[in-house]
């Protein structure tokens, strides 16, 4: 049976890939990884911590940022990700979403995803981070262009990398030639447990979900080639400004 570290080994390849053809990371960086508490940004962070693997000679730093949504009516992640930021030794940080005054409740994927951005967005600033780490995949990168064809008529992408703030700030995305059933094995070989009640309770709703329940309909051998297709479309694609 694999190890957890056999098959970071292995992950650590498509993340030095990405690494090394887009520019993510450079000497001296200061990355802010942004953590939901879920399998990807999870696999994320504990790969990046592997910086002498990465760069050769792990000259970047790593802190950790959790938005936490309880005040928006979503589960509570805390209790779990600080013993588990803890445990692996990297500095964390858990920062509240804010939420406008006028605020309907209960928020759609949308709006949860932009509030937790800027929020995500503002903590990094703070602490002096010039990049900030998604942990979004392949399949990620495939639904997306999918979802863009379908409800706008256009290919738009997950980008590998985007600026903003005229440069200061740089979002990355390590795991970008990564796919899910990687990240899931991984997950299995590091026995992470995800209970029910920590998932979104819209989840079922999003029109994401329908979608990748919608490629799951193919057998593994169209969807492994579908999903390769999407995914090199999203990198050549127009970059999107609702990124998920």
């Amino acid at each position: 049976m694999a190890t957890p570290e056999s098959i970071a080994h292995y992950l650590l390849r498509s993340v030095r890939r990405a690494v090394r053809e887009f520019a993510l990371i450079a000497p001296g960086d200061r990355i802010a990884v942004g953590v939901s508490g879920g399998k990807d940004s999870r696999a994320l962070l504990e790969l990046l911590a592997h910086g002498e693997a990465i760069s050769g000679d792990g000259s970047y730093e790593l802190v950790a940022i959790h938005v936490e949504t309880a005040s928006a009516g979503l589960p509570d992640q805390r209790p779990a990700l600080e013993a588990w930021f803890q445990a692996l030794n990297v500095p964390h940080e858990i920062t509240s979403l804010e939420l406008p005054p006028s605020e309907s409740l209960p928020l759609d994927c949308f709006r949860c995803t932009q509030l937790r951005r800027k929020a995500l967005f503002r903590a990094a600033a703070r602490l002096g981070c010039n990049k900030v780490a998604y942990g979004h995949h392949a399949d990620d990168a495939a639904v997306t262009t999918l979802l863009s064809i379908l409800y706008k008529g256009q290919v738009e992408r997950l980008a590998p990398r985007r600026e903003y703030f005229a440069g200061q700030l740089t979002l990355i995305r390590p795991l970008i030639y990564v796919t899910e059933a990687e990240i899931r094995r991984y997950a299995r070989a590091r026995e992470w447990e995800f209970p029910p009640e920590l998932e979104c309770p819209r989840k079922n709703d999003a029109r994401r979900d329908k979608v990748e329940r919608f490629l799951v309909t193919f057998n593994r051998r169209e969807r492994e080639q579908i999903r390769a297709n999407l995914a090199r479309l999203s990198i050549q694609g127009r970059e999107t400004y609702g990124e998920q």
